[in-house]
């Protein structure tokens, strides 16, 4: 999972963390038993995989599409042997995943989503807009980095990405910035671009957020897919879960958060048939998959906000699985920002 996120304001999404965001709330959301498994599709420091596997005699199945998590969550592992199996991938696939271990549904899924402390604390990952490192921000720490697509893409899908993805009024004109300052030379660290952001925004544009944040926040969901991944995620968890099992979703912006509440606001009520001249179709194609556990998301507590100030945006969405089959995906129906270009 993403958990085991610092405290120190250091990157996109707010400070680092090492406790793992809503943890009791999760738990209580998610049940675990005797017996059950549980997909971690999220693993990151492993904060919930070890509190899952502390709060019962369960398995977990903790999936990470960072291969340096992977490896440091071999001690953690250890501890508990023959209950948790790490994978390396992508939740959006955890079905498949799942299914390879000779499993064919699970108990619960519980997905944090962000970026992971091991990645905002080594300012060599490059996604800290504030200590100084190579622009890179790629999770699975393959293909193109952040510093090639600010200097390779054209204005007008700088602007798009900023804009759509970052939420950012004058994504024009840092797009324009980007580009006139990559004519002198590559833009290749996170203080160079962060310094073209400020100088655009002014520093004081939002005391409580640094200017650059909504730019790094786009460049990073776009470098890593993660908007996509999301909603492949819970269709995935939807059709792995067993008619009982719970799904618990911790966001962190109004992006993941708008995700997370079509998808389960879509499963929780029945789907409108179609035209009378449409072939017969069973009751069960339009039954509700998921009967949703608290209507509105649960938010932290102020005293967890104290020790932690970037849970004041988390928000917790769970639902528990009917017996109903499972829909099929829609990234546009769940809101996912279609950007118009391909990387």
């Amino acid at each position: 999972m993403m958990a085991g996120r610092g405290a120190h304001m250091a990157a996109v999404g707010g400070p680092a963390r090492h406790i793992p965001v809503m943890l009791s709330e999760v738990l209580h959301a998610l049940e675990p038993k005797s017996g059950a498994i549980i997909v971690d599709g999220t693993f990151g420091a492993g904060g919930y995989s070890k509190a899952i596997l502390e709060a019962a005699e369960c398995e977990v199945i903790a999936i990470d599409r960072d291969p340096e998590a992977v490896a440091a969550g071999r001690a953690l592992a250890a501890k508990f042997p023959g209950r948790l199996k790490l994978v390396a991938g992508r939740f959006g696939a955890m079905d498949e995943i799942v299914n390879r271990q000779g499993i064919e549904a699970v108990d619960g899924v519980a997905l944090d989503l962000g970026v992971s402390s091991m990645q905002l604390d080594e300012p060599e990952r490059g996604f800290s807009f504030i200590h100084e490192g190579p622009l890179d921000m790629r999770m699975g720490k393959e293909g193109p980095s952040a510093s090639d697509i600010v200097n390779e893409l054209s204005a007008g899908e700088l602007a798009e990405i900023i804009g759509k993805l970052g939420e950012e009024g004058r994504s024009r004109a840092i797009a324009k910035a980007i580009v006139a300052r990559r004519a002198e030379a590559p833009i290749e660290t996170t203080k160079e671009l962060s310094d073209i952001v400020a100088r655009v925004l002014g520093r004081k544009r939002d005391e409580a957020k640094h200017p650059a944040t909504r730019t790094f926040q786009a460049l990073r969901l776009y470098l890593n897919d993660e908007l996509d991944e999301l909603a492949r995620g819970l269709s995935a968890a939807e059709r792995l879960l067993k008619a009982g099992g719970r799904l618990v979703v911790v966001t962190f912006h109004s992006l993941e958060d708008r995700i997370a509440k079509r998808f389960f606001a879509s499963r929780s009520t029945p789907a409108p048939r179609g035209s009378r001249h449409l072939p017969e179709t069973s009751d069960a194609a339009f039954a509700p998959s998921f009967r949703l556990l608290n209507r509105h998301p649960i938010e932290p507590n102020q005293s967890e906000i104290r020790r932690n100030p970037r849970a004041r945006s988390a928000r917790l969405r769970a639902a528990e699985r009917t017996a109903a089959p499972a829909h099929g995906p829609d990234l546009v129906a769940l809101g996912v920002p279609q950007i118009s270009f391909g990387m």
